[in-house]
């Protein structure tokens, strides 16, 4: 919905105030409630063709032909219409906005006509009136397109620089941080094929260079599924299904195999709805990511568990418990906006022994 101009709303004041003037200097104060009425109804109508402009349109020119019809006094109400059609205009291209015009013209002629053949105002006067608000009228329909069509433009010129950013940055994430993952899965590909060659080999190398190999193939192919949302026309990330409460076994067994401890303690989460699932299952790679990195830890909790229809996400570790208040990275920011957006909470700091990250995350909140 467009916003309203309060120049649009100055207007409409200077409309119905002035229709009230007119009136009153040249029919000695008779009739002001219906050139109130009208005046301010016309007002009101410039004000919401900003809004819906063809049925304000046709407001405005009922209450012009209101206006004239009754006889009032010549005033403000003149510019009423063009104004009307102005504010109209920049809203919707001239096929979507020709039927209301049409009809605000029948209408402003009829109340013109009605003017000259009850009241004591000649048809010559009415005709060259008419002439005139039409041809303001058409003026402005004209100013109007033409400000909507170079707003429209701007606009689309500020959606293809946004894409063209967002390119670029895709390109740069692919180039830099695509090209390193592949790279740390191929050499942990070679380590694994020189291990197996070995006589007697090192069954916890080996299951240090899976971990590695995996956790590098699965980065990639996450990056690959958000760089194709960041490209148009992409459908990558259509095909590429998001990580949920299904994959936190796979996560948490590829930790493990760094030497961390982690201990699970879960509720049947089976009726927990997709988006829920995937913002639970981000969290916690997010937090255990930030425990290999900063706690140095040798054990950790992870405890998924449903709490009054909500679903609660702890995950706590035994590291170094910091004095310091903490400072928050992309992670924590990360993972705080994802709880956000699903109406939830997350909460971030010192506890008992180590660390705590509590996410409260509400079960109805995506589906």
């Amino acid at each position: 919905m467009s916003r309203v101009n309060p120049w649009w709303l100055v207007l409409a004041v200077l409309i119905f105030v002035g229709s009230l003037g007119a009136q009153h200097i040249h029919a000695g104060g008779g009739h002001l409630l219906a050139a109130g009425v009208f005046g301010g109804l016309a007002g009101l109508a410039v004000v919401g063709a900003s809004v819906w402009p063809r049925p304000a349109l046709v407001v405005c020119a009922a209450a012009v032909l209101g206006y004239f019809a009754a006889g009032l006094a010549n005033g403000p109400i003149f510019i009423a219409l063009p104004v009307a059609v102005l504010v109209a205009a920049q809203r919707l291209r001239p096929r979507a906005l020709a039927p209301a015009l049409a009809v605000a013209g029948g209408l402003l002629v009829a109340g013109l006509a009605l003017r000259s053949a009850v009241h004591d105002v000649s048809w010559g006067e009415g005709f060259w009136q008419c002439v005139a608000v039409l041809a303001m009228s058409t003026g402005a329909a004209v100013g109007g397109w033409s400000v909507g069509d170079r707003r429209r433009s701007q606009a689309e010129r500020a959606r293809l620089v946004a894409t063209e950013e967002r390119l670029r940055m895709a390109r740069e994430l692919h180039d830099g941080v695509g090209h390193g993952l592949a790279v740390i899965a191929m050499h942990a590909g070679v380590a694994l094929h020189l291990t197996d060659r070995q006589e007697h080999p090192n069954e916890e190398i080996r299951r240090l260079l899976e971990a590695i190999r995996d956790a590098s193939r699965d980065s990639l192919d996450a990056l690959r599924a958000e760089l194709g949302r960041l490209s148009p026309g992409d459908t990558t990330a259509d095909r590429t299904p998001a990580r949920g409460l299904a994959d936190v076994d796979v996560l948490l067994d590829r930790v493990r195999a760094g030497g961390l401890l982690i201990d699970v303690h879960r509720d049947d989460l089976t009726d927990v709805s997709d988006g829920v699932g995937t913002a639970a299952y981000a969290i916690v790679q997010e937090a255990l990511t930030n425990v290999l990195r900063h706690a140095g830890a040798d054990h950790v909790d992870v405890r998924l568990a449903l709490r009054d229809g909500r679903l609660e996400v702890v995950v706590a570790d035994d590291g170094r418990v910091r004095e310091e208040p903490v400072r928050e990275g992309m992670g924590l920011q990360g993972m705080r906006a994802r709880a956000e957006r699903l109406g939830g909470t997350l909460t971030a700091g010192p506890g008992e022994h180590g660390f705590v990250v509590r996410a409260d995350l509400p079960l109805g909140s995506a589906r």
